[in-house]
């Protein structure tokens, strides 16, 4: 049996990013600094022009003080997860 997945829900991730940057007060400036990236980068990712790599948001998740999980979680918010039973 094929289990067809979701898709991840990118402008989440992209909203939950600008969240937490505004939540912990820091410009785009800031946070490209904290977490070693450009500020091109910060801002093309938080406004969903790219995805970025996985190094890119383990950067940016330790930059914000948040953990990994909890910032990558907002993928999959509306889906369950495959062999469980839907609520």
């Amino acid at each position: 049996m094929t289990i067809f997945l979701p898709d991840p829900d990118f402008d989440a991730l992209r909203l939950e990013l600008a969240r937490l940057r505004a939540a912990a007060g820091l410009t785009y400036e800031q946070l490209a600094e904290r977490a070693g990236l450009s500020r091109r980068t910060v801002i093309e990712i938080e406004q969903g022009r790219t995805i970025g790599t996985l190094k890119t948001w383990h950067a940016l998740a330790h930059a914000l003080g948040a953990s990994f999980d909890d910032l990558l979680g907002v993928l999959c918010t509306d889906h369950t997860p495959p062999g469980r039973p839907t609520p």
